[in-house]
């Protein structure tokens, strides 16, 4: 995420009066701001402070930012953009003013301020108070190397710049959890033992009613055993004749076979018969008669010898079929009867089958009976308390699933919490970046022609070697190198913060520092290095010997004093 600064305008802030100041911010890479003491210069770092953060920039009480003149109406305004997105925050004094504007609407103000402010800080800038002290101002009046911060908060800066201070928190709300699941855990063993207790006291009593109870259940459980064993008998009985039906049926599966077959020989001997009248018939005719009834010519003799002959075989052919016929009906008839006679079995048996089903039912009914009873038995045993030892099971069963799912909350816990100690991923990520971060210090503290050997470890203390490699500390330092590794740290800074994309933007602002400690070897690597960073970054440096290098910036503003009101010369 690359902020983007445009511009500032502020009034009424310290020496500045009720005309708006307006600062271009992105107008040119390199801007040198000069002007007298007590001129104004450095309110600009004041007006971008509290604009952002809602405090002054060095160290006075916030109501002392409001012009001692007017009293009233102090009011700055930034413009910026992160990414395409363009915002504006407006925040003022006597009246109060808190606004922050996204592409020209203003963003919901509901939530208190200090909420306000970490939406602007978390959700917008991404980049807190001290970071801001360490990336983007160095200044004279407030500004705290981070050589000389205490170690934690080095690594809050660090872990700002990398963008990882959300473990932190993440961190602060494991322990947290931690802490709570610790005491609900307790809680819920305290309850356990509790409910437990009760349990037994109720199950003590329920047993001694229960025992008088089930005298009675067992009872009724044997009577009913004994209908349940006659059923089970009678079933084994139906299994057996209903077996013995199979069996006939097998015995019997050729009836439709042999029906077809007595039904055909029925037609056949049927049509024989009629075949053989026929023949009986054309005999007689040939018998009673030598001439022929209808043109009364006389029948030859040998003729009629042939055909009475073969009509004869023909006749006898047929009676002997006949009586073929005749047995196999007989035989067929036989089998009818036969299967008749089994399927009259079957029939029995069907009735046997059906006498003992009535019997089973009659068997069930009293079951029935004897279950309602059952029931009834069961239910008082069932119903001595019931309802207070069933609930407090209930709760005891709940109380351990909670139990679980709270052990396990701790064990997942215990795993986040360790991960985000400052030794687990942090440490990883930090590690990662601590020889870029090395790499960029020495690259500046070379540009700066200070040739020692910086090293920060991961625990952020520092390690420096002279190019003879005798060991040194910062403080070991003289007050113009110092501001060399100073320097060196906050533009290493800057160019980690691009690289990881976390908290990079276009603008630095250096606040006298070249009217400190710096010798003028030290001026120029500064003013030369200032201008070999991107091409996109805006540097403003503060200060009042701008006309020893004012010719070395791209653009001059100076600040006078004009009626007790700070103004930029015409």
């Amino acid at each position: 995420m690359r902020i983007h600064f445009k511009k500032v305008k502020y009034k009424n802030i310290l020496s500045t009066g009720n005309n708006f100041t307006t600062i271009e911010l992105d107008g040119s890479p390199t801007c040198l701001i000069t002007g007298s003491n007590g001129s104004g210069k450095s309110t600009l770092l004041d007006a971008i402070v509290f604009g952002l953060y809602g405090k002054p920039f060095r160290k006075i009480n916030k109501i002392q930012l409001v012009n001692s003149i007017n009293q009233k109406a102090m009011l700055v305004e930034i413009y910026f953009s992160v990414g395409a997105v363009n915002y504006m925050v407006r925040r003022g004094m006597k009246p109060n003013v808190f606004e922050i504007y996204k592409d020209g609407e203003m963003i919901n103000q509901d939530a208190a301020a200090r909420d306000y402010q970490s939406y602007l800080e978390s959700n917008i800038l991404g980049i807190n108070y001290k970071s801001f002290n360490q990336i983007v101002v160095l200044g004279s009046a407030t500004y705290v190397p981070f050589m000389e911060l205490p170690a934690q908060q080095r690594r809050e800066i660090i872990e700002d710049l990398l963008d990882i201070q959300v473990f932190s928190t993440m961190g602060l709300l494991a322990k947290d959890q931690i802490n709570n699941n610790k005491q609900l855990i307790s809680e819920n063993g305290f309850k356990s033992d509790s409910v437990e207790s009760s349990i037994k006291l109720v199950q003590e009593n329920n047993d001694t009613i229960r025992k008088i109870k089930e005298t009675e259940v067992e009872k009724i459980r044997e009577k009913m055993k004994t209908y349940i064993d006659e059923v089970e008998a009678k079933k084994s009985d139906i299994e057996a004749v209903e077996q013995e039906i199979q069996d006939l049926y097998q015995t019997i599966v050729d009836k439709k076979e042999v029906k077809a077959k007595f039904d055909k020989s029925i037609s056949l001997r049927q049509e024989m018969e009629t075949n053989r009248r026929n023949f009986e018939k054309e005999l007689s005719f040939y018998h009673d008669n030598d001439n022929c009834p209808t043109c009364k010519q006389g029948i030859d003799h040998d003729f009629k010898n042939n055909v009475v002959e073969e009509k004869t075989k023909r006749r006898d052919e047929i009676e002997n079929g006949l009586r073929d016929i005749a047995e196999q009906i007989n035989s067929y008839q036989e089998r009818i009867d036969a299967i008749s006679e089994v399927e009259d079995e079957i029939q029995e048996k069907n009735f046997k089958v059906s006498e003992i089903k009535a019997e089973i039912r009659s068997s069930k009914n009293a079951l029935l009976g004897l279950k309602s009873e059952l029931e009834s038995a069961e239910r008082e045993v069932e119903e001595v308390d019931t309802s207070k030892l069933q609930k407090l099971e209930e709760d005891f069963e709940d109380l351990k699933t909670k139990r679980v799912e709270l052990l396990e909350e701790r064990e997942v816990l215990s795993i986040v919490s360790t991960i985000l100690k400052d030794g687990g991923i942090k440490a990883r990520i930090i590690s990662q970046y601590i020889p870029v971060m090395n790499k960029l210090i020495n690259k500046y503290l070379a540009a700066f022609d200070l040739f020692v050997d910086f090293q920060l470890d991961e625990n952020f203390n520092e390690v420096i070697k002279s190019r003879f490699r005798d060991s040194f500390s910062y403080a070991s330092f003289s007050e113009g190198e110092k501001l060399r590794i100073t320097l060196s740290i906050m533009l290493a800074w800057r160019s980690v913060a691009k690289l990881r994309n976390s908290v990079s933007t276009n603008l630095l602002i250096l606040d006298e520092t070249l009217d400190g400690a710096l010798d003028s070897v030290g001026i120029e690597s500064l003013i030369e290095t200032l201008h070999s960073l991107n091409s996109d970054d805006n540097i403003f440096v503060i200060s009042h010997r701008g006309d020893q290098f004012a010719e070395k910036f791209d653009t001059a503003i100076r600040f006078d004093k004009v009626k007790n009101f700070s103004e930029i010369a015409a």
